[in-house]
């Protein structure tokens, strides 16, 4: 209060005495309301002043309450700092990158991967999952605009058997597959409807334009050919993936003329291929032990066989072709399983195969069923070596890897008839 006092302490005017003479000299007072406006602003900054100094005596008592040393602080305060900036920052850039992507998408919306204002469905760019690169959809339909072609003939004679010989001699200008700009075409013949004997050429690596020159035959009687339809496949082979359908031609029978040779070049159709049945998947182990030569193959379980007896079950039973060079070694199988489409086995065969004819062994596995009477049918194949292709070739390369060591893997069954035809061709190069 008494500082306040003291700003108050107004002072007093001095008047001179009066003179004696005529004339009065008068003394002006001092301007009392401009010194008590100094004194107030002076007033209000000793009040912020010492406010501030109270706010900060009590943040470093606080400061001084707290267990931890002066570099410690200091560090906390600074990491504290940096994430909220580091945050900030990251906040700013993903609102700005947002906006310049909805630009981008706008501008790019008639062009690419999205559907014009006259709804045609506009091509997108799509990555190739052989090579990784990006390849624009418009550039495969430039190619389909080509005429993509294949030469062949039918030759239908009776001598010394009614049969129907199909000749493939070349393809001209096929759609490009791989990633160089090529592919590894070859041709599956077939009829329909019974698919049952199925031939396939010889593959071509590397190449648009192969010449094949291969002919097949199949026995069909005169009288069953005008419901026949030939079927003609072109495709690209994948070593360790699903093969792609070039094109396809399909000649019904009824509609030509067997009377003369046809030769001819006809154009390829984008066709579809065909879904192939479900035989059903068999379980195996496979495990070597390269110091004794000893090849072990389990044969482990089987499901979801096809249905080949009337009531919709099988009797099916696993049968072991140990082939080398095409010529059968050993052949080894298991007990039959009554009335099941899942059969399990569990039962192990072993072969003595030295370490330096294993490059030379195929393990043939069949899935048959088993009929009392008449010829047992076989319901799947499928084959392992170091000659097989996809799953097969990777179960005998994992053993090899892993020696001493069962390496069990599933299979997908496949056509009797397809096994068949890739181990000739197979045995044909050699």
């Amino acid at each position: 209060m008494t500082k306040f006092n003291l700003f108050r302490h107004q002072t007093t005017p001095m008047v001179a005495a009066k003179p004696t003479g005529a004339s009065a000299l008068t003394v002006t007072p001092a301007p009392v309301a401009l010194v008590a406006n100094e004194n107030t602003n002076s007033t209000e900054a000793v009040n912020k002043n010492d406010a501030f100094d109270e706010i900060k005596n009590k943040f470093l008592n606080e400061i001084d309450k707290i267990p931890l040393p002066s570099w410690a602080i200091i560090a906390i305060a600074v990491v504290a700092a940096v994430l909220i900036l580091t945050c900030c920052f990251c906040i700013v850039k993903k609102c700005c990158c947002k906006k310049k992507k909805n630009k981008k998408g706008k501008k790019g919306k008639g062009d690419m991967g999205m559907k014009n204002l006259k709804g045609g469905e506009v091509c997108v760019l799509r990555r190739s999952h052989e090579s990784g690169t990006w390849r624009h959809c418009r550039e495969r339909e430039r190619e389909r605009e080509r005429d993509v072609s294949l030469h062949f003939f039918i030759l239908k004679s009776y001598v010394p058997s009614p049969q129907l010989t199909v000749g493939i001699l070349q393809a001209a200008d096929l759609l490009s597959m791989d990633s160089g700009g090529t592919s590894d075409p070859y041709v599956k013949v077939f009829v329909l409807p019974d698919k049952k004997k199925k031939f396939d050429t010889k593959v071509h690596k590397k190449t648009l334009n192969p010449v094949f020159n291969e002919t097949f035959s199949f026995k069909i009687a005169y009288t069953d050919l005008g419901g026949q339809t030939l079927v003609l496949q072109v495709f690209d082979f994948d070593r360790f993936g699903k093969h792609d359908l070039i094109g396809e031609i399909k000649i019904p029978m009824n509609t030509i003329d067997l009377g003369q040779p046809i030769h001819e070049w006809k154009d390829l159709s984008g066709g579809e291929k065909e879904e192939q049945e479900k035989l059903g998947d068999i379980c195996i182990s496979l495990r070597y032990v390269p110091t004794a030569g000893k090849l072990t193959i389990c044969i482990l379980e089987a499901k979801n066989l096809k249905k080949m007896d009337v009531g919709g079950l099988s009797d099916p039973y696993v049968k072991i072709n140990l082939l080398q060079n095409g010529k059968r070694l050993k052949k080894k199988k298991t007990t039959v399983k009554k009335n099941t489409l899942n059969p399990y086995y569990n039962e192990s065969f072993s072969f003595e195969i030295p370490l330096e004819q294993m490059q030379k062994i195929q393990a043939v596995i069949t899935v048959l069923d088993y009929d009392k009477i008449g010829k047992n049918d076989a319901i799947g194949k499928i084959w392992v070596g170091s000659k097989s292709t996809g799953a097969g070739l990777k179960h005998w390369s994992d053993m090899l890897a892993n020696p001493r060591r069962p390496i069990a893997q599933w299979h997908p069954l496949q056509p009797e008839e397809e096994v068949d035809a890739s181990l000739a061709a197979l045995n044909a190069k050699k």
